[in-house]
């Protein structure tokens, strides 16, 4: 998969989403902030969601419309998106900071005005979010642009997720990831299940990641081990900054953290490899070998208390004991001189 300069494969680091959602706060200068911080932090990548709260809800006091549990508990649907959406008008300077910034910079977008809009401002790439991956029409005219596109697949089972893979295909996509996901917020790393991710690159065929909502960086490192090529997650200056996304957004220092622990996962998978590393070069001399343990007189037979298996190594491997034990010697030796073949007939 490639995404602007990005090539996003097993064979590639760690491709790393920053998701700004909902965490600008209101505030276009925090958005901005929050951008610079990220590119710091070591992310490839500031995300953003493209609504309003007219595009993805009703204004409704139904009972429908108004949130039971989570972090959000007794709110409406549409005053939580009200509160929580990107101003449009903010897009465009948000990208060109994004650029200067060295990021790569796309959305989610929930309607097909957001795709329209977000064509104008030419977004390398697109996410669908998991709450949209049943949303087949709006896969299809996401696809229809021919721009990349990461599907997120949180609270969707294997046959839901064929669907929105046929769908992405079938609309024209042909750069396509997934993201396993658990639409929890946060999410307990016990729901994550990250087999799962192997079972889908396997299922699938289709580079996969991480949407990872866990509230600290574990989860997310250890999934690279199991194949994940991608991994998002949020972003926020302040995790106390009372922001609908705030809680459980990574903080900078958290950010950093996971984008240089990722790296690292990724480049200590490597392939497989029996021979000997350039690290362990210099090691080679401590191990063990053959050492005479005793003064012995030319023609003197080797006897098993004449010759142990020791530290350094600048005798013969211990495996060739057996060969040597009962040889006699073609010289005088004195002890702690290490055994090799010319001493021994």
């Amino acid at each position: 998969m490639q995404i602007g300069n990005f090539t996003i494969d097993d064979k590639s680091p760690v491709f790393i989403i920053a998701e700004l959602s909902a965490n600008h706060n209101g505030s276009l200068d925090n958005a901005l902030a929050t951008i610079k911080a990220a590119k710091r932090a070591g992310a490839d990548c500031i995300k953003l969601q493209t609504y309003t709260a007219d595009t993805i809800t009703l204004d409704s006091d139904k009972e429908d419309f108004v949130i039971k549990g989570t972090i959000w508990d007794g709110k409406k649907l549409h005053t939580l998106y009200q509160e929580a959406y990107t101003p449009w008008e903010w897009h465009e300077q948000i990208f060109r900071v994004a650029r200067e910034e060295g990021l790569i910079c796309f959305s989610s977008p929930f309607d097909k005005t957001a795709v329209d809009f977000l064509e104008k401002l030419d977004v390398p790439a697109y996410k669908i979010a998991s709450f949209e991956i049943i949303d087949i029409p709006l896969i299809k005219y996401v696809a229809s642009t021919g721009k990349p596109m990461i599907i997120s697949t949180g609270m969707a089972d294997a046959q839901e997720i064929q669907e929105a893979i046929d769908a992405a295909r079938s609309g024209g996509c042909k750069e396509l990831a997934i993201l396993h996901c658990v639409s929890g917020y946060p999410a307990p790393a016990e729901d994550y299940n990250l087999h799962t991710i192997t079972d889908m690159i396997q299922r699938f065929g289709l580079v996969t990641g991480l949407s990872d909502h866990t509230l600290d960086n574990t989860t997310a490192i250890t999934s690279v081990a199991l194949g994940a090529a991608i991994i998002e997650k949020h972003f926020t200056l302040d995790r106390m900054g009372g922001g609908p996304d705030d809680s459980f957004s990574l903080e900078p220092q958290d950010m950093k953290a996971l984008c240089a622990g990722a790296k690292i996962a990724w480049q200590a998978l490597g392939k497989v490899d029996y021979g000997r590393k350039s690290s362990e070069q210099a090691n080679v001399k401590f191990r063990r070998s053959l050492y005479f343990v005793n003064d012995l007189k030319l023609g003197s037979v080797i006897t098993p208390q004449d010759v142990r298996s020791v530290r350094p190594g600048y005798g013969l491997a211990p495996k060739h004991l057996d060969a040597v034990i009962g040889k006699k010697v073609t010289r005088t030796i004195k002890a702690a001189t290490p055994v090799d073949w010319d001493a021994i007939a």
